[in-house]
């Protein structure tokens, strides 16, 4: 059960990815993610829903638009793959089995919380990619992320029962945007307020899971941002003066957090004999 479960929601992904595509490109410049249909970028032909399978078209017409013989980016399926096989990894971490076998609130609230994960996963791919090549986190994904966190967790507790997780989820959503408010106050070269926006989000996802996860996510960015860094200096890819966008990093660490924090997190406490 496990095992179709990931695979299907895996393919679903594929399916997500193509949207995210046209998110990346629509939403950088204020445009409708619903319409118009999308269209080859050399030709203006609107692409029919054959040729739009996610992966699959791109393989079949080799790369190019059946109309003008454009071509079209590797981007596209890149995305796409990488989408569905980040929401089979997602599901993976998230499906319950045993509720999925034996139905009931808690089993509901768990299929609910996966949905929350697949949401933020999707966001993931979308604010990484916009970050990277426009240097922006775009409140029109960011700011809706809070209330679809804030609703599904909600729903997840009241199918469960227990508001525990839901309260530690507010808590570290508000202890992050505060104290990434202050490092951009007082440094404020050091990152944007986009970044600040965007930890809350992140927050509120780590602090469902729990602590060590908040942890981990919280510092894994900066570890891993700034091994990327001393790595472009040394390669002489980049200076000190340089822009780096700090957003998928955070993105990133998040991930980190919510797959193994809680691993990272014991192991460090054995390490120093504190378990």
């Amino acid at each position: 059960m496990a095992s179709f479960a990931i695979v299907a929601i895996g393919i679903f992904g594929l399916f997500i990815g193509s949207f995210l595509n046209v998110v990346v490109y629509r939403v950088p410049l204020k445009k409708s993610v619903v319409s118009p249909p999308s269209a080859c970028p050399h030709c203006d032909k609107h692409i029919a829903w054959y040729d739009n399978l996610p992966l699959f078209s791109w393989l079949i017409l080799r790369g190019k638009c059946r109309n003008c013989g454009g071509p079209i980016s590797v981007r596209y399926p890149l995305i796409e793959l990488g989408t569905g096989l980040f929401f089979a990894a997602i599901t993976a971490r998230f499906f319950d089995e045993d509720a999925a076998f034996h139905p009931s609130l808690v089993g509901a609230a768990s299929l609910v919380v996966l949905v929350a994960f697949l949401y933020l996963g999707a966001i993931s791919v979308a604010l990484s990619i916009i970050d990277l090549e426009t240097f922006t986190l775009p409140n029109r994904i960011v700011y809706p992320a809070y209330i679809v966190g804030l609703v599904l967790f909600f729903a997840a507790s009241i199918l469960s029962g227990d508001f525990g997780p839901l309260l530690r989820a507010v808590i570290a959503a508000a202890v992050l945007f505060v104290a990434y408010f202050a490092l951009v106050f007082f440094y404020p070269k050091g990152m944007g307020f986009g970044d600040v926006k965007l930890v809350g989000v992140l927050g509120l996802f780590l602090g469902w899971l729990g602590w060590p996860e908040v942890i981990v996510g919280s510092f894994a960015p900066f570890v891993g941002g700034g091994v990327f860094a001393i790595i472009l200096l040394i390669l002489s890819r980049a200076g000190r003066k340089s822009r780096i966008p700090f957003g998928p990093w955070l993105l990133a660490g998040a991930w980190v957090g919510i797959f193994v924090g809680n691993i990272v997190s014991h192991w460090y406490l054995e390490l120093v004999g504190l378990v």
